[in-house]
C-alpha cells in the first residue's frame, strides 16, 4: 500500500531529493544522448547530475527535520555546484522552492504546490532570454498543473504524480516548440532530466521503486534547423546631450529593519521606485543586502530614498556625459555609445586598494596548449573545462578569488558555461564583467582586443565587438546516426561545425576540414588560426596546412598546439 503524505518535513524532503538524484544518476547517459548535436560532448545529464549531487551532499551534511532549513541547505549546495546551463536552471528552481518554505517546519500540499511555482518564477527571472521547449517549459507546465490540481487531494504524493504526468506531457511537446529537437528526433535533454528527478520524487513519496531503466518520453519525433538564437550586438551612435539620465549610480544597502518608521523593504516596490528615478535599473536582493544599479539624473535623491532601508555601502557614481565626451574626443568625434555592463556586483573592491592591479582575467579552456596561450596573453587563472567538463559556479568563484584586481573579466569560452559564470559573478561583491565568449577563438579574439590603458567599460565594449568579428570552427566526430539541416550524419563521421552549426559531415578528416574552412571563408578572411587537438596527427596537420595555403594563398596561417580533447582541430578566421 502506498504511503500518504499530508505533511512534508525535512527528513521526508531529504529522502525525496535523494531518490530524485538516484533516478537521474541512473540515466545520465540517456539524458546526454538527447543532446541535439551528435557530438561527443553532450553533457546535459552529466551537468545536472553533478549539480544535484552537490546539492544532496550539502543537504545530507545539514539535514534537519525543519524543511525550511533542509531546503536552504540543498539550495546552497546546488548553487555552488551548478554546472552548465541546465545545472544553473536546476539550482534556480530549488532556490525559489527554498525561499517559499524557508520559515516552515513542515508543509502541506498547498504549500508544496506553491513552492514548486515559486521555483519556476525564480528560474525564469534568472534567465535573461528564456527559451521555450526546454527544462523551463517542462517545469512551468508541471508547476502550473500542480497548483490547479491541489484541491483534489491533501496527499503530497498524489499531487506529485499529477505534476509528473504533466511534466511528461510537456516534455513530449518540446519538439513542437524547438524545431531543432523535432529534426533530430528527441525531446529536450534538460526537461528529460527534470522528469527523471520527478520520477524519483514520486517513488519516495509512494514508497515504490522508480523504473529508472528507461523513460517512455525519452525519444519523441524526428528533425530541425538549428534554432539557437544569435546574440545581437549593436553599437549606436549618439550625441552627449542625448543622454537623458547622466549618472551611472551604483550602491548597496545593508538592510536595517526598523531604521525608518513605516519603511519596510519590498523588492518589487523598491524596483518600481528606482525605475521612477531613471533607467537601466537592476535590483538584486538577498536576506540582508540589496545591490542596486541605475542611470539617474539626480543620484542624490536616489541615495536619500534608499537610505530609509539601511546603511549605504560601496557607493559609486559616474558622470556618463563626461565619459562620453572623453570618448568622442579620443575617437575624433565618432564615438559609439559606450557599452555599460549591467552588473550589480561591479562595485570597486575596497580590499584590493593598494596591491590590486586595475584588471584581471579568468578564462576557461580545455587543453594544455590553449591554457598556455591564454596565460601568455595575460590571463591570471585558467580553469580547466569546456567541452566535457563544465566548471561549477563554485569553481569560477574560487578562480575569481585568486585574482587580485579591481576589475576581473571572465571568459567562459563555451555557451554552456556562460550562465554559471554569470551566477558566480552575482555571488561576489567584486567588480566582475562576464564576456559572452562561447568558443575558444572568441576568447582569444577578446583578449587581443584588450587595451591596458582603457577603462573597464571601453574594454568591455571593444572585447564584445571582437567576439562578433571572429568565425569559429570545430572538427570532431559523430557519436550516433542523425540528420540535421538536411545533412546525413553517420556514427564515426567527422563533423565540421561553423559557429555552432554543423555544416559538413563525412568519412575523411581533411576533406571535412576543407569544406568547413570553405564555409568559414565564404565572406573572406585575412588570418586563419588552427589549434591542433590531442588526437590530431602531425602528418594530418602538415597536410592541412598545405591545403589551407594552397586554397587561400592571401590569408596568413598560424598553427598552434591546443591539446584539446575530442576536437581534432579548432579554427578561427578573422
Amino acid at each position: 500500500m502506498s504511503k500518504r503524505f499530508y505533511k512534508l518535513n525535512g527528513s521526508n524532503f531529504t529522502n525525496m531529493i535523494s531518490r530524485g538524484a538516484e533516478a537521474l544518476h541512473a540515466n545520465v547517459g540517456n539524458v546526454n544522448a538527447l543532446n541535439v548535436f551528435p557530438v561527443p560532448d553532450g553533457d546535459t545529464g552529466t551537468n545536472m547530475n553533478m549539480t544535484l549531487t552537490s546539492g544532496v551532499e550539502e543537504l545530507k551534511k545539514k539535514t534537519s527535520p525543519h524543511i525550511g532549513k533542509s531546503a536552504e541547505a540543498l539550495s546552497k549546495g546546488l548553487l555552488m555546484g551548478a554546472r552548465g546551463n541546465s545545472g544553473v536552471i536546476l539550482s534556480q528552481l530549488f532556490r525559489g522552492f527554498a525561499k517559499a518554505v524557508q520559515d516552515q517546519e513542515e508543509i502541506d500540499v498547498q504549500q508544496f504546490a506553491a513552492a514548486l511555482q515559486q521555483g519556476v518564477d525564480t528560474a525564469y527571472k534568472a534567465i535573461l532570454k528564456p527559451v521555450e521547449g526546454t527544462i523551463l517549459t517542462v517545469a512551468r507546465e508541471a508547476a502550473k498543473h500542480g497548483l490547479a490540481s491541489v484541491r483534489r487531494s491533501g496527499d503530497i504524493g498524489e499531487l506529485m504524480r499529477e505534476v509528473l504526468a504533466k511534466a511528461k506531457e510537456a516534455l513530449a511537446k518540446t519538439p513542437e516548440q524547438l524545431p531543432v529537437l523535432k529534426q533530430v528526433g528527441v525531446v529536450d535533454a534538460g526537461g528529460q532530466g527534470l522528469v527523471l528527478i520527478y520520477e524519483g520524487f514520486v517513488a519516495a513519496l509512494s514508497g515504490e521503486m522508480p523504473d529508472v531503466s528507461a523513460s517512455d518520453t525519452a525519444i519523441a519525433v524526428n528533425v530541425p534547423g538549428h534554432g539557437a538564437g544569435e546574440r545581437m550586438h549593436a553599437q549606436a551612435h549618439l550625441a552627449t546631450e542625448d543622454i537623458e539620465f547622466g549618472y551611472c549610480t551604483e550602491f548597496m544597502i545593508r538592510l536595517e529593519p526598523g531604521k525608518t518608521p513605516g519603511a519596510v523593504f519590498d523588492e518589487p516596490l523598491f524596483r518600481d521606485e528606482m525605475e521612477r528615478h531613471g533607467d537601466s535599473v537592476l535590483v538584486v536582493a538577498d536576506d540582508d543586502l540589496v545591490k542596486v544599479h541605475l542611470h539617474s539624473e539626480y543620484p542624490g535623491n536616489v541615495l536619500t530614498f534608499a537610505q530609509r532601508y539601511g546603511e549605504l555601502v560601496k557607493i559609486k557614481i559616474d558622470n556618463m556625459r563626461e565619459q562620453h565626451t572623453h570618448i568622442v574626443e579620443e575617437s575624433g568625434g565618432q564615438a559609439a555609445k559606450p557599452l555599460h555592463v549591467h552588473d550589480a556586483s561591479k562595485q570597486e573592491d575596497p580590499v584590493t586598494a593598494e596591491s590590486a592591479k586595475p584588471f584581471g582575467f579568468v578564462a576557461v579552456s580545455a587543453g594544455d596548449g590553449i591554457a598556455a596561450i591564454f596565460k601568455n596573453m595575460g590571463v591570471d587563472v585558467v580553469l580547466s573545462g569546456g567541452q566535457t567538463m563544465n566548471p561549477s559556479t563554485e569553481d569560477i568563484v574560487g578562480a575569481i578569488d585568486k585574482v587580485r584586481a579591481e576589475t576581473v573579466f571572465v571568459l567562459p569560452n563555451n555557451s554552456n558555461i556562460v550562465l554559471a559564470a554569470q551566477q558566480a559573478r552575482d555571488l561576489t561583491d567584486r567588480r566582475i564583467i562576464v564576456l559572452p565568449t562561447k568558443t575558444i577563438p572568441q576568447g582569444i579574439s577578446a583578449m587581443l582586443a584588450f587595451q591596458a590603458n582603457a577603462t573597464a567599460e571601453r574594454n568591455a565594449a571593444a572585447m564584445e565587438e571582437a567576439i562578433g568579428t571572429v568565425q569559429s570552427g570545430q572538427v570532431t566526430y559523430a557519436v550516433r546516426d542523425s540528420q540535421i539541416d538536411g545533412i546525413d550524419i553517420r556514427e564515426g563521421d567527422y563533423l565540421g561545425i561553423h559557429n555552432s552549426k554543423i555544416v559538413v559531415s563525412g568519412p575523411d578528416l581533411l576533406d571535412t576540414c576543407r569544406k568547413l574552412l570553405d564555409s568559414m571563408m565564404a565572406e573572406g578572411g585575412e588570418v586563419v588560426t588552427v589549434l591542433t587537438g590531442a588526437e590530431a596527427s602531425e602528418s594530418d596537420t602538415v597536410r592541412l596546412a598545405e591545403l589551407v595555403e594552397e586554397a587561400y594563398p592571401d590569408a596568413e596561417l598560424e598553427v598552434l598546439a591546443g591539446g584539446q580533447p575530442l576536437y581534432y582541430y579548432l579554427f578561427s578566421v578573422e
